[in-house]
């Protein structure tokens, strides 16, 4: 009967967990309540020849993140989250860092006053465990967990942020009692100090030299010895941003011996590669991150270790700086040494349309796999229990893409705050045309609707480690 449902989407290809079917999907109340064909809704969209993906989650983001004296970052809330929508991504996970002696719990306030009434996104917040004093690991970090914040992060480089390994564990020791989530960077800091401190000694300091220093075996070692640390702990771990074969290996290995840990990678280790670092002046600062991008070999493996389903998520890890800004990547003392380069590069615009087109059109992967990995398993592994998947009772989060649209990127057309995009010029196949949170469309042919931001935060369960 006519009004069935709020809204009908109609006829389009709809990825559906294991399955793609020609379906409609009927919403009620901001859920997905039907599945079927001929539904009626007071509102239809015609999608035929469109496929329906569930909403994306980014769960590596960083917004509004403390960055270091007189260094902003290009992206708070607001303009994050809008590039998330207009890329076809629904719900965003970015990181509480705590500044200076400030509490934990504090921070997490703090910074979640920041996305109230302004984002279009909804979104999850992971914590930051940089210090483990009796407040942080007695109280505030057990306060949190229970309160729905079943993530965090640590560290294993950069100074003032760096957890010793016994750190490592007594955070992680918090999270075997609260049944969390720990996430870790992997990088050998020691390591790469003495090759920084090498660099520099013999006049290698523009942008590539970021690459030099940390090479596949500062990430290698560290994954290994935080797989070896999450055994002893008795914890699931997830490794970030995971760029290159080897350390995939030791991901391997460790789960051979029974350790349940859990791989990401991002669209800058299957697409970019240190050249870009080298580029002519100041250019190849536009494309340093850590880890930094490898070589063609590099992108193999892990385009290999999507195919053969190591990876379990798809981040962009968006840490978005201006490049044309004494606040940003043109910081003092960047031109004369690559120590001083803001560490980051903007993607959550672009992290869906480089999956689609370079593993779903190019033939890599399958459309589950894609929602899989973009999606269904940020849910899964991060406690969000509405979300990721096109099913009934689910959020009716829901993007139609066009499979057949060819786009180029250009900063020009893009919405986040940064002045570039790594990835301009790159050719794509495959794009997001309309984007609904909770039924509701916010994004219609690469444009916000001017639907009033209505992005809720997530209070999250414990992360579900088996499928």
């Amino acid at each position: 009967m006519s009004g069935a449902h709020d809204l009908v989407i109609r006829g389009a290809r709809v990825v559906t967990g294991d399955t793609v079917a020609e379906m409609d999907i009927g919403v009620r109340a901001g859920r997905i309540a039907t599945l079927g064909h001929d539904l009626s809704g007071a509102q239809v969209v015609a999608a035929g020849g469109l496929i329906a993906l569930p909403g994306g989650i980014d769960s590596h983001v960083h917004i509004s993140q403390p960055s270091g004296p007189g260094i902003e970052m290009a992206d708070d809330f607001a303009s994050a989250s809008a590039a998330a929508i207009c890329g076809g991504t629904t719900t965003i996970m970015p990181f509480c860092l705590p500044e200076g002696d400030t509490p934990l719990r504090a921070a997490m306030d703090a910074y979640l006053a920041r996305a109230d009434g302004v984002c279009h996104a909804d979104y999850g917040v992971h914590l930051i465990v940089h210090r483990t004093d009796a407040q942080t690991l007695g109280q505030d970090l057990p306060a949190l967990l229970e309160d729905g914040h079943t993530s965090f992060k640590v560290f294993m480089t950069y100074a003032g942020l760096a957890l010793s390994d016994r750190q490592i564990l007594d955070v992680m020791a918090v999270a075997r009692r609260h049944g969390a989530m720990v996430m870790v960077h992997a990088e050998n800091e020691d390591a790469i100090e003495f090759l920084r401190d090498e660099a520099e000694r013999t006049g290698r300091t523009a942008p590539l030299h970021h690459a030099t220093t940390r090479p596949v075996a500062v990430e290698r070692e560290a994954v290994h010895r935080a797989t070896t640390l999450a055994e002893i702990a008795g914890v699931p771990l997830t490794i970030v941003h995971v760029s290159n074969g080897a350390a995939l290996d030791e991901i391997r290995r460790a789960r051979a011996r029974g350790t349940r840990v859990f791989a990401e990678t991002c669209p800058q280790y299957l697409t970019l590669t240190a050249d870009d670092l080298d580029r002519s002046g100041f250019e190849g600062a536009k494309y340093v991150c850590s880890p930094p991008p490898r070589d063609a070999a590099e992108q193999a493996a892990c385009w290999a270790g999507i195919e053969r389903g190591e990876f379990e998520l798809f981040s962009s890890d968006h840490c978005p700086f201006r490049f044309a800004d004494a606040a940003g990547k043109d910081a003092p003392g960047a031109r004369a040494s690559f120590r001083n380069i803001p560490n980051g590069i903007p993607g959550i615009e672009t992290r869906l349309p480089i999956l689609f087109s370079e593993g779903v059109v190019g033939g890599r992967i399958s459309l589950e796999r894609f929602a899989a990995l973009t999606a269904g398993n940020h849910a899964r592994l991060y406690g969000l229990t509405s979300k990721g998947v096109i099913a009934v009772g689910a959020d009716a989060d829901i993007v139609l893409w066009d499979p057949g649209a060819r786009r180029t990127i250009r900063q020009a057309d893009l919405h986040h705050g940064a002045d570039y995009t790594p990835w301009e010029g790159f050719e794509i196949t495959g794009w997001p045309v309309a984007t609904f949170l909770r039924g509701v469309a916010v994004m219609r042919d690469g444009a916000l609707t001017g639907a009033a931001p209505s992005g809720r935060l997530l209070h999250r369960a414990r992360p579900r480690t088996v499928p």
